[in-house]
């Protein structure tokens, strides 16, 4: 009874200890709880409100009845949760002694472990050693094994070597080089297993026995072969015996080989050598084809009488053919060196022709093992293909036509050049040759031209081009190839040189020399009045120009398309060139100042032209100026001066359109020229007309609205396809005339006041040179005086031209803007 008293004094104790204190868990603490031990009691709540608590429970005051049920409740929740804490506090009590004791278990668990893999380490060394006291004497008999089977075997490669030695020397004596081939193999084989052991004296002693006999096969041989091809009239009796020889040679140093086909291919070209001395007449270059035909002879008569009698991997056929061009090159450059004078450009090319022919011909029946690594030689042909040989044309004839063939070139072969290198030091003779022809065909051009004058057959597409522009790039072509068979090095860039010349010479005489002159006379226009101008128009017969006919229009553009195919031609050639010629001098084949000149050429004919078009114009213009527009009393139809203007340019335009239909962007750049340089010079003649009335300037400004509209129109003026001007064309017209509009929009506002006029013209021009202003003044009559005021004025404006909002006289000004789009307005509707 007692403990429970104490107890319960213990849950009052902490009862109010708890009522009186308030604990406050960091976030995490509690977020951490809520996650282990989840709970929707609002008393769990970290936020709990006792008022609003006891508000819940107690909402109305009839439900206070119940109160002390809900406060029992409450105690003996209290004592339920005091008693799991008592429980749990209890329980913690003894599991530190229990963490200790179960810290000792482990430890002594450990300790045994421990124990038994040291036993195990122990037992697993002594199992080790037994291992080894077991297989030692096995260990010592694989030893002694090796030993005695490499014993045995050296002895009997001794035996061998030995046995061999005296074998080989025999055999040599004999000369049964068959027998000696086979075992003089064996014997080297043998004795490189004796490399280790030179240093033994006996061993020693054999290396150079075998040595020696290797050297005294090699003489023996060669003297042999000396001795048999001794009577070239006898024929060779124990040519077995050297065919068996040759497989010796196979076995013997590479030294003796060389040596042994150096002998028999000079021994072969020994006849060649005398026949074709420097001072026989057969060895000009007139008779080359003898020296190609005596080696096609002589390979074979070799391969009749000793092809058998040579190994096939010598390919002694070949290089005999090889040595052949070697002093062929050498005897014909000293040779054309002494007699260079006597050399003419057809004996040349026939010369270079029958080489080229006949280095093809090689390059089809060998392989080129002799001169090419190994794996890069190609498939011979028979030798029989080489007794075939085309008639050639007489070189010295008048009617012949020498041209070297082509060399196909499906992979580089060794034989292109062997021989035709030689005459790469004389292609200035073929250079020089091509410049005279190509002088000759520019002259003839130039004579035909002169004699016919401009051709007048048309492409499909309207243009003309040359017919001898065509011809020029086409013996350009034919030269090229040529000249990139012969060589591809400094005479294919010294053509390049030539072709650039007769490009500028062609340019400048047969284009730009036959343009024609455009000379233009303006006539003199006096005593026109508005009335004139309005009701009579500008008659023709009342101005006389010089004018390009249409043959001389026609004439300008086909110059024009000749240039353009002529210019697009020379860049193809010019790449083409690039591709054929060394790239070590690809970079000095440069094209660029002829393709510029003919750049030029271009620009020359659309700037005539143009100056033609304007010519047209300029008494339409002048016109204009003679007109005393302040008098003029109503605005009217366009004047006869943009009718004028307009009639010329639908006169000429079709024709130039049509005549450059194959170079349509030539033609979008003339119209763009023309309206650069035409519309310039109507603002410079509207300047002119002075001074102008405020309906004279409404006639002027809708005389510009025509124009502006028929500009706009000018690339498809007469054509039966209707096609969209260029965006950089109409933003040329419409800036170019709308500044003409402003200024006549200028004229036409009041001068009254001062100061909203020089708002208005800044508003409206955008232009602050003081010279432009000035003829504005003018334009609108205003006297000196006045004029100075102006000007004055400007000049003060000039810093703040966008300050002319709120200053006085800005009413006036948009009263004069709103009269000018009314104007407008009636403009388009009588158009």
């Amino acid at each position: 009874m007692m403990a429970t008293n104490m107890e319960d004094d213990e849950v009052d104790v902490i009862e109010d200890d708890y009522m009186n204190s308030i604990v406050n868990l960091p976030p995490e603490v509690q977020e951490a709880i809520e996650q282990v031990l989840p709970s929707n009691d609002p008393l769990d709540s970290p936020d709990f409100n006792a008022v609003e608590y006891i508000n819940t429970l107690f909402p109305t005051e009839q439900s206070l009845a119940n109160i002390d049920e809900v406060i029992n409740k409450m105690r003996t929740k209290i004592y339920r949760l005091d008693d799991n804490i008592r429980m749990v506090v209890r329980g913690q009590t003894n599991a530190g002694q229990d963490g200790r004791e179960a810290l000792a278990e482990a430890q002594k668990a450990i300790q045994e472990l421990f124990k038994r893999i040291k036993d195990i380490k122990e037992k697993a060394n002594k199992s080790e050693e037994m291992v080894k006291e077991i297989t030692r004497d096995i260990k010592q008999l694989d030893h002694a094994k090796r030993h005695l089977t490499a014993s045995i075997t050296t002895l009997n490669h001794l035996h061998m070597l030995v046995g061999g030695v005296d074998t080989l020397e025999s055999l040599t004596r004999r000369r049964q080089y068959a027998d000696v081939a086979n075992l003089l193999q064996g014997v080297v084989n043998v004795l490189d297993h004796f490399n280790k052991y030179v240093g033994i004296p006996q061993i020693r002693q054999l290396a150079d026995k075998v040595k020696k006999i290797q050297a005294e096969l090699g003489v023996q041989i060669l003297a042999d072969f000396e001795e048999a091809f001794a009577n070239a009239s006898k024929p060779i009796g124990n040519q077995k015996q050297l065919t068996e020889a040759c497989l010796v040679v196979n076995v013997l140093e590479p030294k003796v080989k060389k040596d042994l086909l150096k002998w028999f291919v000079k021994l072969q070209l020994s006849e060649y050598l005398h026949l074709f001395q420097e001072n026989q007449d057969i060895a000009w270059l007139d008779k080359i084809d003898r020296r190609y035909a005596w080696i096609k002879r002589a390979l074979v008569e070799y391969e009749e009488k000793y092809g058998r009698m040579f190994p096939p991997d010598w390919e002694v056929s070949e290089r005999i053919c090889v040595e052949f061009c070697n002093i062929t090159r050498d005897e014909l450059s000293k040779l054309m060196q002494k007699r260079s004078t006597e050399i003419e450009v057809k004996l040349l090319l026939f010369a270079i022709q029958r080489t080229t022919n006949f280095e093809l011909l090689i390059t089809k029946r060998f392989s080129g093992v002799t001169l090419l690594p190994p794996g890069e030689a190609t498939t011979p042909v028979d030798i029989k293909a080489m007794e075939e040989e085309d008639a050639g044309n007489n070189p010295f004839e008048e009617d012949s036509q020498i041209e070297v063939k082509t060399i196909m070139k499906q992979q580089q072969s060794p034989f292109q050049g062997i021989i035709s290198a030689c005459f790469e030091a004389h292609l200035h003779i073929y250079i020089q040759s091509q410049d005279q022809n190509l002088s000759e065909l520019i002259e003839r051009f130039v004579t035909d031209f002169k004699a016919n004058g401009p051709p007048r057959a048309e492409s499909e597409h309207g243009g003309a081009i040359f017919p001898s522009c065509a011809d020029l790039f086409v013996y350009y072509k034919k030269c090229m190839v040529q000249c990139s068979q012969l060589s591809t090095g400094a005479p294919l860039l010294s053509l390049t040189s030539t072709f650039q010349k007769y490009l500028r010479i062609y340019a400048t005489r047969l284009l730009s020399g036959s343009l024609p002159k455009a000379v233009v006379s303006t006539p003199s226009v006096s005593g026109l009045n508005i009335s004139t101008l309005l009701k009579e128009g500008l008659k023709d017969s009342s101005t006389e120009i010089s004018k390009f006919t249409s043959e001389e229009q026609f004439l300008v553009c086909s110059i024009l398309c000749t240039a353009e195919y002529c210019l697009e031609t020379s860049q193809q050639l010019e790449g083409k060139l690039r591709e054929k010629i060394n790239p070590d001098l690809r970079e000095k084949v440069d094209l660029t100042n002829e393709v510029d000149l003919y750049h030029n050429v271009i620009a020359n004919c659309i700037q005539l032209l143009v100056q033609d078009l304007e010519a047209l114009c300029e008494p339409a213009l002048t016109a204009m100026n003679k007109v005393n527009w302040s008098v003029v009393e109503a605005v009217g139809d366009q004047s006869s001066y943009v009718s004028a203007i307009t009639s010329h340019i639908k006169q000429v335009l079709p024709n130039i359109r049509d005549n450059l239909a194959s170079a349509r962007k030539y033609f979008t750049q003339f119209c763009i020229r023309f309206v650069n340089s035409f519309i310039p010079q109507f603002v410079n003649h509207l300047y002119k007309c002075k001074p102008i009335s405020t309906v004279g300037a409404e006639q002027l400004l809708l005389d510009t609205h025509s124009l502006k509209t028929v500009l706009l129109d000018l690339p498809s003026i007469g054509s039966q396809v209707a096609r969209k001007a260029p965006a950089s064309f109409t933003k040329i017209v419409v800036k170019g005339m709308t500044k003409a509009e402003m200024i006549l929009k200028v004229v036409m506002s009041p001068a009254d006041p001062s100061q909203a006029f020089v708002d208005n013209y800044l508003k409206l021009l955008d232009d602050t040179d003081t010279s432009n202003f000035q003829k504005v003044l003018e334009m609108k009559g205003l006297k000196r005086g006045d004029q100075n005021i102006m000007l004055e004025l400007f000049k003060t404006r000039l810093p703040s031209q966008t300050a002319g909002r709120g200053q006085p006289g800005v009413a006036a000004a948009r009263e004069e803007t709103s009269r000018i789009r009314r104007l407008e307005k009636l403009i388009k509707k009588k158009l």
